[in-house]
C-alpha cells in the first residue's frame, strides 16, 4: 500500500480543515488506517484509528469531539476531519495503514504516508 497525504495548510484557530489520504494498492479496503501527528522536537503521537470495515473508530482524547476520521473504500482514501483547530494541533500529519486492528501503536501499522503541515495560527 502506498499512501498520499494531502490537505494541510495554514488555518486560524477555530478553523477546520479536512485532511485525505489517497492510497494505492489492493488491499486499501482490508486495511485499517491511522492519522498521526509529530510537533517539532516532539514524538509522533496517534490522533484516530478507523477499522477496515469503518465500524470501528478510536481517538485520542486531545481530539475527540472535534475530529472525525472517516473512510471510502471505493476511492481508496481516508479523511480526518478536525474543527475548532487549536495553535496546539500544529503538526505534520501522516497516515498510516496495517492489518492490526484499529490500534494506538506506531510499530503496529506499516505502511506510512509522506505527512501534510498542519500550522494553526493564534
Amino acid at each position: 500500500v502506498q499512501l498520499q497525504a494531502s490537505g494541510g495548510g495554514l488555518v486560524q484557530a477555530g478553523d477546520s480543515l479536512r485532511l485525505s489520504c489517497a492510497a494505492s494498492g489492493r488491499t486499501f479496503s482490508t486495511s485499517d488506517m491511522g492519522w498521526f501527528r509529530q510537533a517539532p522536537g516532539k514524538e509522533r503521537e496517534f490522533v484516530a484509528a478507523i477499522s477496515w470495515s469503518g465500524g470501528s473508530t478510536d481517538y485520542a482524547d486531545s481530539v475527540k469531539g472535534r475530529s472525525t476520521i472517516s473512510r471510502d473504500n471505493a476511492k481508496n482514501t481516508v479523511y480526518l476531519q478536525m474543527n475548532s483547530l487549536k495553535p496546539e494541533d500544529t503538526a505534520v500529519y501522516y497516515c498510516a495503514a496495517g492489518r492490526s486492528g484499529i490500534t494506538r501503536s506506531l510499530l503496529l501499522y506499516g505502511y506510512w504516508g509522506q505527512g501534510t503541515q498542519v500550522t494553526v495560527s493564534s
